[in-house]
């Protein structure tokens, strides 16, 4: 017979205690099951917040959410199953650019990914720009797709890590969203249940960021790292720059076409050499590579040769989507109006925020304010000129694709104040700050 109380145990958690796997299985499973309230659970939340977990409290934590719902088997699927994580940024298109490179090196992808909220996107939310694709597959539909072609991407399903879905909904109406083991737990979770054995973390940092400052960025990494590697997964993560948005496109289906630009070999060089860094390292996990030169210079090829292209290509054709949106972009959804913002002065362009021109193509309807919200899949933001360009005065900086027309004169307002211009010329950020692994 179970003696466990939940009053003890976060009490426990509260005097710095460290709970055991069977405690917090127990906590976990009895919050699931609905025998432990919102109110000790929103108590053990805070203790954890002030308290904080170790790398072993904060992994066992991690396996006990993984396992509060459906696991995804991938084991009898030929290839090497790999994932890859972004903390999430404006502009942040490289899911869409590298599943599609990642199946191009032979690799098995079954990525699982979710909707925009905030200033920043969602990767569903872009490839649903694409008219007829689905990502609400079922469970035996997905993993048919990954066997047959070596990936699929879907939205997350209810019934993969419901302990995740409970515990963040009540993490945000307690202020207990930034604790470090709660957002570990959190994002590794959903990682863990989704069966891959390589798994890269994109850590933004900067501006446009869930974490701003570069310190706690190299937190999160350490730390997502160190509970994978506890988990027997091969990991590291990328600390990558976020003080500008990447690429030049901002909004879903604009991003649609910056990454079949990139998968052409005719997009923004940050974006490609930032998804050819994320997929290097899965290529070297996966034993396919043994140096990460070779594996960079691996990945640019297919790049640059049509093989990611034709994979992409077999994605949306695969998912119901019209394909012949990548011969011809503009079966996207395309705006009524284009709206210039001009520059105010000649010089160079020194800062660019992230942030600001995130919220401002959320205004225009790009994004969510709150889940409820539906998005205009043909509005955003075009960058003309970012960190280190020339700007004159009276030429444009950037485009706004516009629909509806309610807020923008604030979106409009927003765009240009995110641009600082100087007189000096300005080096552009390093895009990878830092590459944190097991060793």
């Amino acid at each position: 017979m179970n003696t466990m109380k939940t009053v003890d145990l976060v009490r426990k958690k509260r005097d710095g205690g460290k709970l055991t796997r069977e405690e917090i299985e127990f906590l976990i499973g009895g919050y699931i099951k609905g025998e432990i309230p919102d109110y000790q659970v929103s108590a053990l939340l805070m203790a954890v917040y002030f308290r904080s977990m170790d790398d072993e409290e904060t992994a066992i934590l991690t396996d006990v959410m993984a396992h509060s719902g459906t696991m995804l088997d991938l084991s009898k699927l030929h290839g090497y199953p790999v994932d890859k994580h972004s903390t999430g940024g404006v502009g942040d298109t490289t899911s869409l650019i590298l599943i599609p490179l990642l199946a191009a090196a032979g690799l098995t992808v079954a990525k699982l990914s979710g909707r925009s909220l905030g200033h920043t996107g969602g990767t569903i939310d872009k490839l649903e720009s694409i008219p007829g694709f689905r990502t609400d597959l079922s469970r035996e539909e997905f993993l048919g797709l990954v066997e047959d072609s070596g990936f699929a991407l879907a939205d997350h399903t209810a019934d993969m890590v419901p302990a995740d879905q409970l515990l963040y909904e009540l993490r945000d109406v307690t202020s207990t969203v930034d604790s470090l083991p709660l957002i570990v737990a959190s994002i590794m979770s959903k990682k863990i249940a989704g069966g891959a054995k390589g798994i890269v973390i994109d850590v933004k940092t900067g501006a446009g960021a869930f974490l701003s400052e570069l310190e706690d960025s190299r937190h999160l990494a350490r730390s997502l790292v160190a509970i994978g590697a506890h988990l027997g997964r091969k990991i590291s993560a990328l600390i990558t720059d976020m003080s500008q948005p990447l690429g030049r496109m901002v909004g879903n289906a604009l991003e649609v076409k910056e990454a079949i630009a990139v998968l052409k070999g005719e997009g923004p060089q940050d974006l490609e050499d930032l998804c050819c860094e994320l997929g290097s390292e899965l290529l070297l996990f996966s034993g396919k590579e043994s140096t990460r030169n070779d594996a960079v210079v691996a990945m640019r090829a297919l790049l640059h040769d049509g093989s990611a292209l034709a994979k992409f290509e077999r994605l949306v054709a695969n998912q119901g989507g019209n394909p012949a949106v990548i011969k011809d972009p503009s079966l996207l959804p395309t705006a009524s109006q284009r709206v210039n913002t001009l520059s105010l002065r000649s010089g160079i362009v020194a800062d660019l925020d992230a942030l600001a021109i995130g919220r401002a193509a959320n205004l225009l309807g790009a994004g969510r304010f709150i889940k409820e919200d539906t998005v205009d899949y043909a509005v955003g933001i075009e960058l003309l000129r970012k960190i280190g360009d020339p700007a004159t005065k009276g030429e444009p900086l950037a485009i706004l694709h516009v629909n509806d027309t309610t807020n923008l004169d604030r979106a409009r307002a927003m765009v240009e104040e995110a641009y600082t211009i100087g007189e000096n010329p300005v080096t552009p950020p390093p895009l990878v700050i830092e590459r944190i692994s097991e060793d």
